[in-house]
């Protein structure tokens, strides 16, 4: 292990936890405060800017803690001004991040509403049928800070602060809770990234434990589950999940979590061609929703190479949502932001090679 790793994170700190530290190495504990200054409201990139602390505990900083700065290896931007970040994390792997702009036709077109599409996973361990994020595999779990440094390399990028969040990059977020409530806490903290819960999202292939367990946490951020099936029939051909945690589960955990949260879950429902996007899958779905009282968010199949799915007409897509809202239900279809520069849902995979960097 490098003496790099064996330093603490500076982005993976609370307030709380930088005092216990800062005393135990002899320096006041109100110093904390103004380091986490530099770290968030000035967005320095070392101690060494940290101009108005002492130079012993600038010194201290160095030897106890490090600045997981993430590399940025590629930018590529679609059509739509969309974003998708290649990052290179400190031990050479690498992760995406996408960066989505507001719809003028939702939000106007004044909204300075700007979504960050979160990685928190090096690739995938649970195998989506839909999904480019599992199909080489699944190495690691990213840090706190990692996960943190993915929002912060992302408005140095781009210059303009993320509003929104939603944890729907590579991996699957409950499967690294632990890391995630820290990360969480930290950009949700007015003395840290200062994002607002409800504008925060957590996306699950249907970890119906820790959906439980989220539920449990006073953070109020929203859930959206990867239906994709209201049949398990259907369901387990798509997310391999579904074995061990059946509809039956998912749901019971999905109505814990709406219960104690007192708000709606999102039901995301990909349309893939006679998989299950038939009328008989719509009006199974409009059961599974009514049950949760879930609003759906329908997104037509996204193509990922090596993968043999194909997106549904849109005379298909058009008659699935018909069945859904003379149920009434609340669903939209979502025509994807980023397709052509694979940064839409299900398109994010896994790099093993390191392109050049393109703006």
């Amino acid at each position: 292990m490098s003496p790099a790793e064996l330093k603490e994170s500076i982005h993976a700190v609370t307030p709380a936890h930088l005092k216990e530290r800062l005393s135990g190495l002899g320096h006041p504990a109100y110093r904390a405060d103004q380091v986490l200054e530099w770290v968030y409201s000035k967005r320095v990139d070392g101690f060494a800017a940290m101009t108005n602390l002492p130079a012993a505990l600038r010194a201290s900083l160095e030897e106890h803690f490090v600045f997981h700065a993430l590399e940025t290896v590629r930018v590529l931007g679609a059509e739509d001004i969309t974003r998708k970040y290649l990052f290179r994390l400190s031990d050479g792997a690498m992760v995406e991040s996408v960066l989505i702009p507001a719809s003028p036709a939702l939000y106007g077109e004044a909204s300075d509403r700007r979504t960050l599409c979160v990685s928190t996973q090096v690739g995938c361990a649970y195998g989506c049928k839909f999904c480019a994020s599992g199909l080489d595999g699944w190495s690691r779990n990213l840090t706190p800070g990692e996960i943190v440094g993915q929002i912060l390399q992302a408005e140095k990028q781009s210059g303009e602060r993320v509003s929104n969040l939603v944890f729907m990059g590579m991996g699957e977020p409950l499967a690294n809770f632990k890391n995630l409530s820290l990360a969480l806490e930290i950009l949700n903290a007015p003395w840290g990234v200062g994002i607002g819960a409800r504008r925060i999202t957590i996306s699950t292939s249907g970890l119906a434990p820790q959906i439980r367990e989220l539920a449990e946490q006073s953070m109020q951020v929203r859930l959206a589950v990867s239906l994709h099936g209201a049949r398990n029939e259907v369901r387990q051909q798509i997310m391999p999940v579904n074995r061990k945690y059946p509809l039956e589960d998912l749901l019971d955990a999905c109505e814990y979590y709406a219960e104690r949260k007192k708000q709606r879950i999102t039901f995301e429902y990909i349309l893939i061609r006679e998989v299950n996007d038939t009328l008989e899958d719509a009006k199974a779905l409009v059961e599974v929703a009514r049950r949760v009282d879930a609003k759906v968010n329908c997104i037509p199949y996204n193509k990922v190479e090596g993968l043999d799915w194909v997106r549904p007409e849109e005379s298909r897509q058009d008659a699935f949502m018909a069945v859904l809202k003379r149920a009434g239900v609340t669903a939209t279809i979502r025509r994807e932001k980023g397709h052509d520069i694979a940064a839409a849902c299900g398109q994010l995979r896994r790099q093993t090679m390191a392109p050049a960097v393109a703006e």
